[in-house]
């Protein structure tokens, strides 16, 4: 798959007008026509691979439709995956292409996407007989090839005997699928308010109950303080030991090198900026060894749940294992750091609640240990313009990058 020439990877195909012949001829495979088309969404990783996603307008036998499309392009070789979905080649390339809902890395996404599939789903959780006009399904996100997250609201019936409930349906790898059950569950029987696992599937799919209370991602613009440091420290030290034994995630600050990488290719008026940054972090973290805490991996604003000025939920457990404390402080002073597209009046609460944690943060961690890892997530988060195709995506980029550059220099 991919070629050996300076488009190996294939961002340069992916990004281009000149995957417009692929798009089209995957269509026409499929049995329709390919009227219009617009770049949605890029997965980068420089020189190995490139995955896009496509909006397109297309016309079958029966009418015209908006469909999403995927395409990955590699620079050595297929995988197994690979295989499940349709490859085109010209002579010097392959690509792999999909139509929406057929990711070929997530088994379970075909029979989430649908009211149908999901009212069969849903059914035996309810203890009733559902149909497909009860149930309302909204995409919370999708990585293509990586993961999905749907939220599915189900309307009873007078007579029923329920109220209006929601779910959320997370479709997984095969491979992630084992290990991210066990630690909800792990998490749950030790009192962490991780919600639950209401089911488990064959195709890889987990069917969540809904936290209570609010994302903090939205109680942070609150005229109070949604909840205290103290309160977040605390969730996080509340993991139970076995967290400590499972297999390590590496922390963002690890891949610091491979996320300047992706960054400085999609914009390399920053590569300069952020190779100082990069020596910068690599150089202060260097004598910190990995830590053995139980630790979220993950955690930042969209993942806490808090009601009354309490944390009453925890989210995303998935990458939860051994590591620093600082790992995940960073990680939500990162978030903190890169809000996008406030208001003033946002803008000013959300420095007010890093002015009041931060310092806190600092009793419990290394305060030098704890700007670095936060910056470093920070460059991890400067992907994300680019990848989701926003419409100032490069303005977002620098602003990004400015964030991370001030906590370094307060390190200096």
């Amino acid at each position: 798959m991919g070629g050996m020439g300076p488009d190996a990877d294939g961002s340069r195909l992916l990004t281009t007008g000149q995957v417009a012949p692929l798009l089209a001829a995957a269509v026409q495979h499929a049995g329709g026509r390919l009227v219009s088309w617009s770049l949605d969404h890029v997965d980068a990783n420089p020189n190995r691979s490139t995955t896009a996603t496509y909006g397109a307008v297309v016309d079958w036998p029966f009418g015209r439709r908006n469909e999403l499309l995927g395409v990955s392009a590699r620079a050595h070789g297929r995988t197994r995956t690979d295989e499940r979905a349709e490859i085109f080649g010209d002579g010097d390339r392959e690509a792999v292409v999909w139509l929406y809902p057929k990711d070929p890395d997530l088994p379970g996404l075909p029979r989430a996407a649908y009211p149908e599939s999901v009212a069969e789903l849903l059914s035996p959780v309810l203890g009733l007989r559902l149909r497909p006009d009860q149930v309302r399904l909204r995409m919370i996100g999708y990585r293509p090839r990586r993961r999905a997250v749907l939220r599915a609201t189900v309307l009873p019936d007078p007579g029923q005997g329920f109220g209006r409930t929601v779910f959320y349906i997370k479709v997984l790898r095969e491979a992630l699928f084992g290990e991210v059950k066990r630690r909800h569950e792990l998490l749950r029987q030790a009192g962490v308010p991780a919600p639950r696992v209401a089911l488990a599937t064959p195709d890889c799919l987990l069917v969540l109950d809904e936290l209570p209370g609010k994302p903090l991602s939205r109680a942070i613009f609150d005229p109070v303080p949604p909840c205290t440091a103290e309160q977040l420290i605390w969730v996080l030290d509340s993991m139970p030991r076995q967290v400590a034994s499972l297999p390590r995630r590496p922390p963002w600050s690890d891949a610091v090198r491979h996320y300047t990488r992706i960054v400085s290719t999609a914009m390399p008026t920053l590569e300069p900026r952020l190779s100082w940054l990069c020596r910068e972090i690599e150089q202060g973290l260097a004598p910190i060894p990995h830590g053995n805490e139980p630790t979220h991996g993950d955690f930042h604003e969209g993942q806490v749940h808090v009601a009354g000025g309490q944390i009453c939920g925890l989210l995303d457990v998935d990458t939860a294992g051994p590591g620093n404390r600082a790992d995940d402080l960073a990680c939500l002073i990162a978030h903190l750091s890169t809000v996008q597209r406030m208001n003033a009046e946002q803008a000013a609460r959300v420095r007010q609640l890093l002015a009041t944690w931060v310092p806190v943060f600092d009793e419990r961690v290394n305060p030098i240990e704890l700007r670095l890892r936060a910056a470093a997530v920070i460059i991890s988060l400067a992907t994300g313009p680019y990848r989701s195709q926003e419409p100032n995506w490069q303005a977002e980029t620098v602003g990004i990058v400015d964030a991370a550059e001030t906590l370094v220099a307060q390190v200096l």
